[in-house]
């Protein structure tokens, strides 16, 4: 890959706002471009133009893994350049508005609407209102159905994906899986149309012949009566009836970023990454990314090793950090942290080992590499009560929370994070008081230790969230509550954590519950709620994942004016044999599974993880992964 020096930039960019702009808004950098690693190319010389947008600020969206690999991906083929585009804080927004200024992207500073794709990522429903943003701004037409030859191809990508569904009328596409099997593919398909002048039709349907594309156009679906989805059939020949998940087997010898772009001003996670596996052999009942990402396939050690050198030598970064769901079943966990700490710790970088399990070895480890004094230590029991924990397959038991909280605080630390679900299915009055009751144990656990041996008091933070059933988990037929419903086991909790003995070494925090209800209604929702989007946008809803900014009554609005009910998805659960948004959609777990551990979930059976035994998901179709490791 060709990179222009500095010169050849320099000459070649001229940025698209002013000055006077850049002086008048809050940290002008997110939108300048011109970092160390980005990539510039002349693009007179390339054939495809790709603006990757992650929609949220500049801070986040340049902290996402994801869009770094496809980033990289894209920009070592001579024939594409791939920039970034993110969402304009409010303040810019409003300035581009009134002075009619195209959304651009950051390395050529070019209009959105010039280039042949915008590929979004959707990482959660609360950016929904800022894809549409995104679009408006770029003055690309807002409904897919209006695009003519000369629009963008817009297509997303990401989690949400996985239920497309309301927001199929502002995608040309979705992308569904991982980004690195067939989008070279999709781009050879759009050079030869693009060549051949033919109508945006027929590129999409080429591009719903590629497995895993799915065109939401060339489907129709009908309703029942109740509300509910009577068909979802294709209505154009070319479209699969099923669309199948993309999944890289191999995930050692598949693209990595050895030279991220390093951001100018300071991201949510401003380090290099090294993801040392993708999925989870965990079945957490409530956890769709363990389900989405089946099987667990891991990266080799050795690889890491390389990848950490040469990220920390071309980023100039201070800190490294291991990505994975569940970090504790790499299998060669103690490989890698015992490789990072005697080849960095002393050389001033700082190493951060998330979603570790809290036992012998990780507290190890994490007292070599933290500052005890300031650090605290999170646990996610989930549930209060052991009952529940079997009901969500959590796999903790309340001896393994207080064994290792009582190892921490003997090795020095003091503040414990614990984390809730409020709302879950078979939940009771009793399991909610039980989550003041194990923070009440684990405070206790601290006071056993002998005053001389103590540091002061200990602080134990209880954070509950309300649970959301997503798609393609066990709990997809699940009901949610209401807001009210929500609040009130929220009091019952605080209710009860000032009842403690302890009470004053306690705290309780707990999520808003109005923005949950929101998140149902777009998790499990169809079609059909695109148009409340389209009016919560409309009445001026953006940035809805900012409490600052999130706006219930004007969603409240957009709900009544467009006359869908949020019960209808919220508060009934579904019938096994209802037919579901996404339910064209194959992951390779099967709805008979699923159905299965939704069974077992309501009579509070556990099922062990993959590695103690196979539970015949369905992941094994796939071929690799820990469904084959030993067999080989």
């Amino acid at each position: 890959m060709y990179i222009l020096n500095k010169n050849e930039r320099r000459n070649m960019r001229k940025l698209a706002l002013n000055d006077e702009i850049l002086l008048k808004i809050e940290k002008p950098a997110r939108y300048i471009g011109n970092e160390v690693n980005s990539v510039m190319k002349n693009k007179n010389e390339v054939d495809i133009r790709f603006a990757m947008c992650f929609p949220d600020v500049y801070e986040i969206g340049m902290s996402h893994l994801g869009i770094q690999i496809l980033y990289d991906m894209f920009n070592h083929r001579a024939d594409v350049w791939c920039e970034r585009v993110y969402s304009p804080w409010t303040d810019l927004d409003e300035i581009m508005r009134k002075q009619n200024i195209p959304l651009f992207a950051l390395e050529s500073q070019d209009p959105i609407k010039e280039f042949d794709f915008l590929g979004i990522t959707i990482q959660y429903e609360m950016c929904y209102t800022n894809i549409l943003q995104v679009l408006d701004l770029s003055q690309i037409p807002l409904f897919a159905k209006d695009r003519g030859n000369d629009d963008p191809i817009v297509i997303g990508g990401g989690p949400c994906t996985y239920n497309p569904e309301p927001l199929a009328d502002f995608f040309d596409i979705f992308y569904i899986g991982e980004g690195e099997t067939v989008y070279n593919e999709l781009l050879d398909a759009y050079k030869e149309w693009k060549a051949s002048g033919a109508p945006r039709k027929e590129f999409l349907e080429r591009a719903a012949e590629i497995p895993g594309l799915y065109v939401p156009a060339f489907y129709d679906v009908t309703y029942n009566e109740d509300g509910t989805i009577a068909s979802f059939e294709p209505n154009n020949v070319h479209a699969k009836r099923a669309i199948e998940k993309q999944m890289v087997l191999d995930v050692t010898n598949t693209y990595y970023p050895e030279k991220p772009v390093v951001p100018f001003i300071k991201a949510t996670q401003d380090r290099v990454v090294l993801e040392i596996q993708r999925g989870c052999i965990r079945g957490c009942r409530f956890c769709q990314a363990g389900m989405l990402y089946r099987p667990t396939r891991e990266r080799d050690l050795e690889r890491l090793k390389e990848y950490a050198y040469q990220m920390l030598k071309s980023t100039g970064h201070e800190e490294i950090s291991l990505s994975s769901l569940s970090s504790s079943d790499y299998s060669q966990l103690q490989g890698i942290v015992n490789f990072l700490i005697d080849e960095f710790k002393g050389k001033g970088i700082n190493v951060s080992l998330p979603s570790l399990r809290i036992d012998a070895f990780s507290l190890d480890v994490m007292s070599k590499v933290q500052d005890v004094r300031k650090s605290s230590l999170t646990f996610a029991p989930e549930a209060g009560s052991q009952r529940l924990r079997d009901v969500i397959n959590k796999g903790l038991t309340e001896e393994i929370i207080l064994e290792g909280a009582g190892q921490a605080f003997e090795g020095g630390w003091t503040r414990v994070k614990l984390y809730f679900m409020l709302g879950l299915p078979t939940e009771t009055e009793e399991d909610m008081k039980e989550i003041a009751h194990l923070a009440e144990k684990v405070a206790r656990r601290y006071y056993e230790i002998p005053k001389d041996q103590r540091n002061g008091k200990c602080q134990i933070v209880a954070s509950t969230s309300f649970f959301i059933p997503k798609p393609f988990t066990p709990f997809q037929w699940a009901k949610m509550c209401n807001k009210e419903d929500y609040i009130q086991k929220a009091h019952i909790v605080n209710n009860e954590m000032k009842a403690q003995l302890n009470k004053k070494s306690l705290k309780y925090n707990w999520h808003e519950a109005d923005v949950t209800v929101l998140e149902g209604v777009f998790a499990r929702g169809d079609r059909r709620v695109g148009k409340t989007l389209l009016e919560a946008y409309r009445l001026g809803c953006l940035y809805d994942s900012w409490s600052e900014h999130f706006r219930n009554d004007l969603w409240l609005q957009a709900f009544e004016n467009t006359g869908v009910d949020i019960a209808f998805y919220n508060l009934r659960e579904r019938d096994l044999d209802e037919i579901l948004p996404w339910d064209f959609i194959n992951i390779g777990v099967t709805k008979k599974f699923l159905q299965r551990e939704w069974k077992n979930a309501l009579e509070g059976k556990v099922t062990p993880n993959c590695r103690m035994q196979c539970s015949g998901c369905g992941a094994a179709i796939y071929g690799g992964g820990v469904c084959f490791e030993g067999k080989n």
